[in-house]
């Protein structure tokens, strides 16, 4: 039930799939003028909301609740099928996706799916060449964020990997295993 027709309306939308509100700057569209609005800040860079614990700031406020919830530890999303929790609802349908198997976002180029958007989109790196992490001491660049941290290592000579049948140290966890399969594991 609904205060206002108005609020009828938008949230027929959710139901329609219609989206009006369409951004004069690139192809996305919006069920309502608010959602384009806070889109917009995409383009912007305007991030109005920080956080009162840490410096990050956010676009839109419910993102600034959910990320307030990394310092609380409150998770009040609870799975129907597990005992899994989760501090945001979009944490939730991710998780639920573990038991579905669903994979509703769908590469373009090479017709793999992903359970989640973010994996779709590191995919999508491997089609376009991007590689937007860049090593502050040299010109390398990766495609994950985790490759960068592993590259760094290089230069650190940080070897946080130890095996623990010898002494040996290892600055990339691949190299552990390596390590463990040539010299521990029977023949």
């Amino acid at each position: 039930r609904f205060m206002s027709p108005t609020d009828l309306r938008r949230h027929m939308r959710t139901h329609t799939g219609e989206n009006p509100y369409q951004c004069k700057l690139c192809d996305a569209r919006s069920a309502t003028a608010q959602n384009l609005r806070f889109h917009m800040r995409a383009h912007t860079g305007e991030k109005p909301f920080q956080c009162t614990q840490c410096d990050a700031r956010f676009t839109m406020p419910h993102h600034l609740k959910s990320h307030m919830r990394t310092h609380t530890g409150e998770k009040p999303y609870q799975c129907t099928q597990c005992d899994a929790r989760c501090s945001s609802t979009s944490d939730l349908k991710k998780h639920i996706r573990t038991h579905t198997g669903e994979k509703p976002y769908q590469c373009t180029q090479c017709n793999s799916r992903y359970s989640d958007k973010s994996n779709l989109k590191k995919h999508m790196r491997t089609h376009t060449g991007e590689k937007p992490y860049q090593c502050t001491k040299c010109d390398a660049r990766f495609t994950q964020p985790q490759h960068l941290q592993g590259h760094m290592r290089t230069h650190t000579g940080e070897k946080p990997y130890h095996c623990k049948q010898c002494d040996a140290k290892f600055a990339q966890s691949s190299q552990l295993s390596t390590h463990i399969k040539k010299h521990h594991s029977p023949q």
